[in-house]
């Protein structure tokens, strides 16, 4: 009877398909573990991840890269710890763990890799041999205070700058504690033992160092062997459900097609285009019409319905260069909703789309959407369905709907989570209502993004509710049980909702 790879051999077979662009290994520099909380298919997919594993190595740091495993019970049973993928050194044996966060159920993920790896999971539980963690990623611009019970330190903001600094200090000092007074001088810093609940503003990267790029190409990520790079960063709109919104970090700053172009690698076949505001570059279809006379596959993030109805080569080049799903966002129910929230897409710039995408050739129109925005109504479901069917008329429709959990640092922070059944029974009767046409209903979990809410809007003891869930057995009931036991007095006041809502 055949047995599957162990995680250290399949992390063997993965390497063993990568294709460097970027700084390989060095051997010899001091050792820092880049660790995501996520499996390979998701952690290589990350842009800021890469980005920083090969701006250390620039820097001449051993950086090596630990994920957690794609079968943790399976480790767990067989006490496997986790293991960097390109030297197999135990994650317990690097001196500083420089972890990536993106989102906050990945929060459970690092409680599971220190436990595997033995290393104490509370900051305050570890000695002098025990590893220093530094935290940083895509979440410190809303809310990393869940994640502060089990790391030294954190960069706010962009690291491009912060990252190396902070890691480098580390063997320059002599204490923890004088590690921590170095890392506590960088913009963006956030030391939880000093500073309590009290996060400082964002750090921002120098536009010089733009763009963010990828240095490893694989076919095993979910953007198989696709080489990422941004075409800006940050965005001009007002969107007020949005951490990555005009007031964050000067808005939106552009790169410049030249210099876009001249970091794509010729072995990328694949090139996908990263921004918050991509679709709003205005020299985008420049860009695109450079990338398909060479013959490369194309994939661009974050298009704007407005600005693909209104400039359609976007569209037709991503298709000519092999797309077959075009994908926008409505972000909510109605139209009266998308005002509420400062969306402003219409349905006429969708309809468009959705011609424009038919026209060309594309399989799938799919779009974004939330459910349990505040003051939603019957008569948003209503207008959602009647308009899909109308939408799905000219191409077929993928709707992807997310529930609706607010973020810190956003206008719409502190709104209260829609609650559990009233969500499900929203999806379920846009499911029913949409019967028969050609669009499909591709929803989200609201138990899970009621335990994202938790962990959105609340504090240190979100994280330890974490924690709790984890060692019960990290189901649903568990998060469920452990995030109503906390108690409320000590949450913000609008945080704390019970599971039974």
């Amino acid at each position: 009877m055949a047995t599957s790879p162990s995680q250290t051999e399949l992390n063997r077979q993965r390497v063993s398909r990568e294709t460097m662009v970027g700084t390989p290994l060095r051997i010899g520099g001091p050792r820092v573990a880049m660790v995501y909380p996520s499996p390979y298919r998701v952690a290589m997919s990350s842009l800021g991840y890469q980005w920083l594993l090969i701006q250390l190595r620039n820097a001449g740091l051993q950086a090596e890269r630990v994920l957690l495993p794609d079968d943790v019970a399976n480790e767990r049973r067989m006490r496997q710890v986790p293991r960097s993928l390109e030297t197999e050194t135990p994650l317990s044996h690097f001196p500083i763990l420089a972890v990536s966060l993106a989102y906050e159920m990945e929060l459970g993920g690092l409680v599971e890799l220190l436990q595997l790896a033995g290393i104490p999971v509370l900051a305050k539980d570890r000695g002098p041999h025990d590893p220093v963690i530094l935290l940083g990623g895509p979440l410190t611009f809303s809310n990393p205070l869940p994640a502060s019970p089990f790391v030294d330190a954190m960069l706010l903001g962009e690291a491009d700058e912060t990252c190396m600094p902070a890691i480098r200090s580390l063997f320059d000092t002599d204490s923890r504690q004088s590690w921590l007074d170095a890392v506590e001088k960088l913009p963006g810093a956030f030391i939880p033992e000093r500073h309590g609940t009290v996060l400082p503003a964002v750090a921002k990267a120098t536009d010089s160092l733009l763009p963010a790029r990828s240095g490893i190409l694989s076919p095993d990520t979910e953007l198989a062997n696709m080489f990422m790079l941004e075409g800006e960063r940050g965005c001009h709109r007002q969107c007020s459900f949005c951490v990555m919104r005009r007031s964050t970090n000067g808005g939106m700053r552009l790169v410049s097609p030249e210099r876009v172009l001249s970091f794509i690698p010729d072995e990328a076949k694949k090139v996908g285009l990263v921004g918050a505001a991509i679709s709003d570059h205005p020299k985008l279809v420049d860009v695109l019409e450079t990338l398909v006379e060479t013959g490369r596959g194309i994939g661009v993030s974050s298009l704007r319905a407005d600005r693909v109805a209104r400039r359609p080569q976007i569209a037709a080049l991503l298709r000519k260069s092999g797309a077959r799903t075009l994908t926008v966002a409505s972000d909510a129910a109605s139209q009266r909703l998308r005002r509420t929230i400062s969306k402003g897409t219409t349905e006429k710039q969708l309809i468009e789309c959705a011609k424009i995408a038919g026209s060309v050739g594309f399989e799938t129109l799919k779009v974004y959407m939330m459910v349990g925005l505040p003051d939603e109504q019957q008569e948003d479901y209503d207008e959602l369905i009647d308009f899909t069917r109308r939408l799905s008329t000219h191409i077929k429709v993928a709707l992807g709907v997310a529930p609706f959990v607010a973020k810190r640092h956003t206008p719409l922070d502190g709104t209260p989570f829609a609650g559990i059944k009233p969500v499900d029974k929203a999806l379920k009767y846009i499911k029913n209502g949409l019967r028969g046409s050609r669009a499909e209903l591709r929803s989200a979990s609201a138990r899970w993004a009621w335990a994202e809410y938790q962990l959105a809007q609340g504090g240190p003891e979100a994280g330890l509710a974490v924690l709790d869930a984890v060692n019960a057995g990290g189901r649903f009931a568990d998060y469920k049980r452990a995030f109503n036991e906390i108690n409320v007095e000590t949450m913000r006041p609008w945080a704390f909702e019970k599971a039974a809502k």
